[in-house]
């Protein structure tokens, strides 16, 4: 597991540099990265949709899940969960400056899209464990450290919780490669990638204040394309 040890350790380490930077720089500035990061995740989300989009053998299911997905969220409420559990790690600026601007649980949700639904973080994990290949780890740790760094500038040290994720997320992926490998080589890997690329889209959206789009809530939307590929397996339809 060094890729992931490595790739969580590189989150760690960017959150706490990039921590460090918001320390220092003026609100301006701060709103300046805020801006860019809306606009890195809306393009991140883009062109996931556009590479995996034409690769996609069913065109509606990235529709029903969304659909579903952000449905079933929504009746669990998912976002004011997570921002509640979050809240009780981060100090409120009592200033109403960009500290309030930029709450940490949005920052958590677009940073964690960003570093585990991707080929690079869920391909990455499969390779180590079955051919003992990191390649793929330590390029996304790579993406990451700067990610991570950026994201922190802008939300503060509360973006390593994020770290944690992606650990397990990775980790989980790892004990259970020798399973997931023929799955993910059948189209479900497609699937996932299109509607996560909407997701950290939707996330670019919410952070640029165009729209509050609750992107916690749309999570449940991942797990429509692995429930429809174990019914066609099971039904063989």
């Amino acid at each position: 597991m060094i890729g992931t040890l490595v790739n969580t350790g590189t989150i760690l380490c960017g959150s706490l540099l990039g921590g460090l930077l918001k320390k220092g720089i003026k609100d301006r500035y701060r709103d300046a990265l805020y801006n860019a990061m809306g606009l890195a995740a809306i393009g991140i989300g883009v062109n996931s949709v556009c590479t995996n989009m034409p690769k996609s053998a069913y065109p509606v299911l990235f529709i029903v899940s969304l659909a579903l997905g952000s449905l079933l969220g929504s009746i669990i409420d998912i976002d004011r969960r997570f921002n509640s559990l979050v809240n009780r790690f981060s100090k409120k600026d009592s200033t109403g400056g960009a500290a309030e601007k930029a709450p940490l649980g949005q920052g958590l949700s677009t940073g964690i899209l960003m570093f585990c639904i991707g080929t690079l973080s869920i391909l990455g994990p499969i390779n180590s464990a079955l051919y003992g290949d990191n390649t793929y780890l330590f390029t996304n740790a790579t993406l990451d450290l700067v990610t991570s760094m950026a994201l922190a500038s802008t939300y503060g040290f509360g973006m390593m919780l994020a770290a944690g994720v992606l650990f397990l997320w990775q980790g989980s992926i790892y004990l259970c490669a020798g399973w997931l490998e023929p799955v993910l080589n059948g189209g479900m890997m497609t699937e996932i990638s299109l509607v996560g690329g909407f997701l950290i889209a939707a996330s670019g959206i919410s952070i640029l204040g165009i729209k509050d789009m609750k992107t916690i809530n749309m999570l449940p939307a991942l797990l429509v394309p692995p429930l429809w590929f174990a019914a066609k397996a099971i039904i063989g339809f």
